[in-house]
């Protein structure tokens, strides 16, 4: 992961980056310090960003996971 690249002064553009990577640290690192690989570390990445976005309900969507807003807008797209 990468921190955000923002310049000091501006939190309001980087809220949204604070806060995405805020939620691995502290669903991931918790439960363990440190992977025998890298690519173990990256294969922890990639299941918790699966779960992000098709499991975890978010309170800024109305407690939906990301997958499931972005079907129904296109459904509500295409349906218009």
């Amino acid at each position: 992961m990468r921190r955000s690249m923002g310049a000091v002064g501006t939190s309001a553009d980087n809220a949204a980056a604070e806060s995405f990577f805020a939620s691995p640290k502290r669903e991931i690192l918790p439960d363990r310090r440190s992977w025998p690989t890298e690519p173990a570390a990256r294969l922890a990445v990639f299941r918790w960003l699966g779960f992000y976005n098709h499991r975890r309900r978010h309170t800024t969507i109305g407690y939906l996971a990301p997958v499931v807003l972005e079907q129904r807008s296109t459904t509500l797209a295409i349906a218009a």
